[in-house]
């Protein structure tokens, strides 16, 4: 699992209540409602959807406001138009950094986008430039209670690539369009599954072996993480364990 994912984990456990509720409900809400204009608003037929619905439920979004989501990106209600935009730059020490963005004006977001990687010691990059560096995933974020044999045989039989385990749980990862699938079978199987969602995984990682190297990188991913039309920032490095508590003290 990436430094970037762990310290990710860390984050959310800290600050699952804190004042960020309101803007990751935003982020979710648009979630939803731009895999229902991509898509169409059935979950059953539209596999992105049916992630985005589960993950926004995961986080305690309230059902009527994910179905108003819906009907605007299915055009039944009005609302602002989103599209898609990623970025792609590098961070401190070569690290790559793949951004997804859902803007209502590119004209705005880019410039900032672009200003933040520049003042905390990046550089944008061209499109092309890192996304090869990445693939597109899903992954079932399962309780630690969950014997590992037994997960692996009920997320294997339903598609899934890989179990691994987080420190704090399992992370099962398979096709981004199985998904849905997958948390499925894990649930009729009596497992505890904590969320689950769309990601971008490295093919291969940079270590960052010390606290000076890795606190510019993770102030770079924080600040673009913090822009209201930023969805996910995904990077390329590994921290070791012993570097990762030491930050988080």
């Amino acid at each position: 699992m990436s430094g970037h994912s762990k310290w990710a984990t860390i984050k959310h456990k800290k600050g699952a209540a804190d004042k960020k509720r309101g803007k990751l409900f935003a982020k979710l809400i648009r979630q939803v409602e731009v895999a229902a204009r991509t898509g169409g608003g059935d979950p059953e037929t539209n596999p992105t959807l049916r992630t985005m619905f589960q993950k926004a439920r995961d986080s305690s979004v309230p059902l009527d406001t994910i179905e108003r989501a819906i009907q605007r990106g299915t055009g039944e209600l009005e609302g602002v138009t989103y599209e898609e935009v990623n970025y792609e730059g590098y961070a401190p020490g070569g690290v790559a950094v793949y951004v997804q963005t859902l803007t209502d004006n590119r004209n705005r977001t880019g410039p900032e986008i672009r200003s933040i990687f520049s003042k905390l010691g990046g550089s944008i990059a061209e499109p092309g430039a890192v996304a090869w560096q990445f693939e597109r995933k899903g992954i079932v974020v399962v309780s630690s209670a969950v014997a590992e044999d037994d997960l692996l045989m009920v997320a294997l039989d339903a598609g899934a690539e890989d179990v691994s385990n987080s420190g704090d749980g399992w992370n099962v990862t398979c096709e981004a369009t199985l998904t849905a699938v997958v948390r499925q079978a894990i649930e009729d199987a009596g497992m505890s599954v904590e969320s689950s969602d769309l990601t971008m995984v490295a093919t291969s990682t940079i270590e960052i072996d010390s606290v000076d190297a890795a606190k510019p990188v993770l102030r770079l991913i924080d600040a673009l993480d913090d822009h209201d039309d930023v969805q996910d920032v995904f990077a390329n490095f590994d921290v070791p364990d012993d570097v990762l508590a030491a930050l988080e003290d």
